[in-house]
């Protein structure tokens, strides 16, 4: 066994009893055990148990986003002030006031990806485990928990639209399995199109869209249907379906997320704004805690800019000592 067998062997125990388990309750419910629907159902459930147990974590995903976009001034000021300064020094200057910018405001740059890398072993142990059902079912590889060779060959005899679960585009015998993959690519494609379009029209404001970055999303957004059609013809179609749902499940819950929680300044935002304003409630705007120390020192900077006010029109404190003025001196 290799070391990435190792290491991705106990996802692919716990997909297979998940898979087993979700088919244990089709069956119970009076499915036919060994029909395509019962295993494809059970796919679908191992969906919803993996992202319903993420639900947290992607909670977290989205208020570090939109501490992101708050933080987006402070950190362009950062960047304006070391620009054209390649010394090591600056650039240690740099890298620290950056840290300390995430530290203050509680923000932490890799929260977004964290969803994708705690999702990705799980999907590679389902693809594992559907790419070796026919081993295990002609008992050339080890039952995989609860998937023995019995329930193997079952779920390799199962079929979705007339194609097996464990099939491929490559390799394919049959015309069905080559139609079946390319229905589930198109419906990848569109669900992801879908979701990114709705990120980038909805809830992004519009100074985030004239950075390089938005830019290589929106190429990226053309690009991935180009991407699904080159990988998914090498994927079980088990694994198609899995992904489909997957794709699905985001886009619905971007959704919700966008109308209820948008990213300040959007689109989004004001048509929540425009809501809650209709019904009388009252309007929230996002904060993060230790960006208002950010903006009442640099507005004392000395870019001539004046504090900001407090009532009665006294200025508010900023947090730094005053230095005491020196009197003119008598000629």
């Amino acid at each position: 066994m290799s070391a990435f067998e190792r290491v991705i062997y106990p996802f692919e125990w716990i997909v297979s009893w998940i898979l087993y388990g979700w088919h244990q309750i089709f069956a119970a419910i009076g499915l036919d055990a060994a029909s395509g629907g019962a295993w494809v159902l059970s796919i679908v459930g191992l969906v919803v148990v993996m992202r319903a147990a993420m639900i947290p974590l992607f909670v977290r995903q989205i208020h570090a986003s939109r501490r992101m976009q708050l933080i987006q001034p402070e950190m362009q000021k950062i960047q304006a002030k070391y620009k054209g300064k390649t010394d090591p020094d600056s650039r240690q200057a740099m890298t620290q006031e950056t840290m300390d910018l995430y530290k203050r405001t509680g923000t932490n740059p890799f929260s977004s990806c964290m969803p994708i890398l705690l999702q990705s072993p799980f999907f590679f142990g389902l693809f594992r485990v559907l790419n070796n059902l026919g081993a295990i079912a002609a008992g050339t590889h080890n039952p995989i928990g609860p998937i023995t060779k019995d329930v193997a060959a079952q779920a390799e005899q199962s079929t979705f639209l007339g194609a097996q679960l464990s099939d491929k585009f490559i390799g394919a015998e049959t015309m069905t399995t080559k139609v079946v993959t390319i229905l589930l690519i198109v419906l990848m494609s569109i669900s992801t199109f879908t979701t990114q379009r709705q990120l980038m029209t909805k809830n992004m404001p519009a100074s985030a869209l004239d950075n390089p970055f938005a830019k290589q999303q929106k190429v990226l957004l053309y690009l991935m249907p180009l991407f699904f059609a080159i990988s998914g013809v090498n994927f079980p179609i088990g694994v198609l379906i899995y992904w489909t749902t997957t794709n699905i499940w985001s886009m619905c819950q971007q959704f919700y997320v966008i109308r209820r929680m948008p990213a300040p300044g959007s689109p989004a935002e004001k048509a929540l704004q425009e809501r809650r304003a209709k019904r009388g409630k009252p309007v929230k705007d996002f904060t993060v805690p230790g960006l208002e120390d950010s903006a009442s020192n640099g507005s004392t900077a000395g870019d001539g800019s004046s504090a900001p006010s407090g009532p009665g029109g006294t200025a508010k404190p900023s947090g730094q000592r005053q230095q005491p003025k020196r009197g003119k001196k008598r000629k």
